[in-house]
C-alpha cells in the first residue's frame, strides 16, 4: 500500500490547507488549528482559552448547545474544541456522506460562538471544581509548583485551566474579546485527511470559510523569556507517597539538539524496559510510578522526571532520580542502547499516524508550529542520524542543576531539605 501523500495550499484570506487523500475508509477527519493557544495568555487570564475551548460548542448565533449536539450525534459524528499550549483547536471526524454539513457547522462554530451567559456560569462552576480538584492531587501539585520555577512569568507556566481568581473573574467580555483577537483566518490551518481529494476539499474549505476576514490588524504577541531558577520547593500534605519532580531547562522543536533529547526521553522514561522503571523500580524498589518527558514547544521547553516513592526513600529517590539524567552528560549510550531507543521511537512515531485523526493532526499540527509537512521526513532522519556523541552532548548542555519541587509528608520534606 502506497503512503497517501499531502498537498499544501493558501486561500486568498491566508487559511492554510493541507489535504492528505487517503481512501481506505470512509472516513474524513478534519484538524481546524489557530497559532497561540495558552502561549498568549498573561497571567491575569489564565484559562481563559481553556474555557473559550469549553464553550465553543455549547451556542453560536444561530444554534443552541442542544441543537449544535444533535447535529453531530444523530449521524455518529464526533467534534470537539481544546486548547494546547501552542495553539486552539477544533477536531472533527465523520463518514464522508456527512462531512459537508459537519464541515459548514464548525464553521459556524469557529466563526459565530455566542458563548451564552448560561454556559459560561455552568462552566465556571465546572472548572472550579477541576481546579480544587487538582489542589488535592500531589502529582499535581508538584507540577504546577515546578513549572513557576522553570518558566517564571513565561504563559508556559501558567496553569492552563487558570486559577480561582482568574476564573471568577473572566466574563464573556473577555471571552469575545479573546476570540476576535486570536481566532482569525491568517493564523488558521485546517488539515483535512481521508476520502476526500484535493479539488473537493478546497471546494468545501471555500464555502465554509472562503469569506471569513479579520476585521482589525492582528496585534503582535510577545513573550517574556522563561526565567529558569534551579531551586527547590516544597509543599507539605499528610500522605504516605512523596511526589518527587525534576526539571531541566530544553530547548524548543526547532532545535538541533531536539533529536537527541527526544532519544534521552525515551531511554530514560519510555515504558517498563526504560531506564528510570528498570533502575529506580525494577531493581531499588524505590518507585510507585516513574517516568520523564520532553514535551514539544515551540518556545524553549523543558525536561521532566518524575516518581512516586514512599516517604522515608525520598531523599534516596531524588538522589537516584538526579543520577540516572546527569550520569548521561558523562556516560555515552552503548550501541544497543542507541539502537533500541530509535527503534523504539520511531516505531511509536509510525504507529502514531495510522488513521486519518492522527493524519489531519499531525500534519496540521506541524504547519501551526511552522515546521512545514517536511519534518515528518526531517524528523524520522533526524532520530535515525543521532549518535552517541550528540546525546552526551545534549546531555551535558542541559542536564546541569535542576529545579526540584516535593511534595509529601513533614518527615518527607524534612529527608530532602535536612
Amino acid at each position: 500500500m502506497s503512503k497517501p501523500t499531502s498537498d499544501r495550499l493558501v486561500l486568498s484570506n491566508g487559511i492554510v490547507v493541507l489535504v492528505t487523500e487517503n481512501p481506505t475508509a470512509d472516513i474524513v477527519a478534519a484538524r481546524c488549528f489557530f497559532k497561540g493557544g495558552d502561549r498568549l495568555i498573561t497571567a491575569p487570564k489564565a484559562g481563559l482559552p481553556n474555557l473559550a475551548a469549553s464553550l465553543m460548542t455549547r451556542g453560536t448565533d444561530r444554534y443552541s448547545s442542544l441543537e449544535i449536539a444533535e447535529q453531530v450525534e444523530s449521524i455518529g459524528a464526533s467534534l470537539g474544541t481544546e486548547s494546547a499550549n501552542d495553539y486552539f483547536l477544533l477536531s472533527l471526524k465523520t463518514i464522508s456522506a456527512d462531512f459537508h454539513d459537519m464541515l459548514l457547522l464548525s464553521a459556524e462554530i469557529l466563526r459565530s460562538p455566542s458563548y451564552p451567559n448560561s454556559e459560561l456560569d455552568l462552566e465556571r462552576r465546572l472548572t472550579l471544581q477541576s481546579i480544587r480538584s487538582q489542589q488535592e492531587r500531589p502529582l499535581a501539585i508538584a507540577y504546577e509548583k515546578l513549572q513557576t520555577l522553570v518558566y517564571g512569568d513565561h504563559p508556559y507556566g501558567l496553569s492552563s485551566i487558570g486559577t480561582e481568581d482568574t476564573i471568577n473573574n473572566i466574563t464573556r467580555d473577555h471571552l469575545v474579546d479573546f476570540h476576535h483577537t486570536h481566532l482569525r483566518p491568517e493564523e488558521m490551518v485546517v488539515s483535512i485527511a481521508g476520502k476526500i481529494n484535493q479539488e473537493q476539499a478546497i471546494s468545501l474549505i471555500g464555502e465554509a470559510f472562503g469569506d471569513w476576514h479579520s476585521p482589525q490588524p492582528a496585534i503582535p504577541i510577545s513573550t517574556p523569556v522563561p526565567n529558569f531558577r534551579p531551586q527547590l520547593v516544597t509543599h507539605e500534605q499528610d500522605t504516605q507517597q512523596a511526589v518527587i519532580m525534576i526539571g531541566y531547562p530544553a530547548p524548543p522543536m526547532g532545535s538541533p539538539d531536539y533529536a537527541a533529547l527526544k532519544i534521552i526521553s525515551t531511554y530514560l522514561g519510555n515504558g517498563l524496559s526504560s531506564r528510570l522503571f528498570v533502575e529506580l523500580r525494577e531493581k531499588r524498589g524505590l518507585a510507585y510510578e516513574v517516568s520523564a518527558s520532553y514535551p514539544n514547544r515551540l518556545e524553549n521547553s523543558q525536561f521532566l522526571a518524575y516518581m512516586g516513592t514512599a516517604s522515608p526513600n525520598a531523599k534516596i529517590a531524588l538522589d537516584g532520580l538526579r543520577h540516572e539524567c546527569e550520569r548521561l552528560a558523562t556516560e555515552k549510550l552503548t550501541d544497543q542502547e542507541l539502537a533500541t531507543c530509535k527503534s523504539k521511537l520511531l516505531g511509536q512515531y509510525a504507529l502514531g499516524k495510522q488513521t486519518n485523526a492522527q493524519i489531519a493532526q499531525i500534519y496540521g499540527w506541524y504547519e501551526v508550529m511552522g515546521l512545514g509537512l517536511e519534518f515528518d521526513r526531517l524528523f524520522v532522519a533526524a532520530i535515525a542520524a543521532v549518535t552517541a556523541d550528540d546525546v552526551l552532548q545534549a546531555a551535558q548542555r542541559y542536564f546541569q542543576t535542576p529545579a526540584i519541587s516535593v511534595v509529601g509528608s513533614a518527615d518527607a520534606l524534612a529527608k530532602v531539605t535536612g
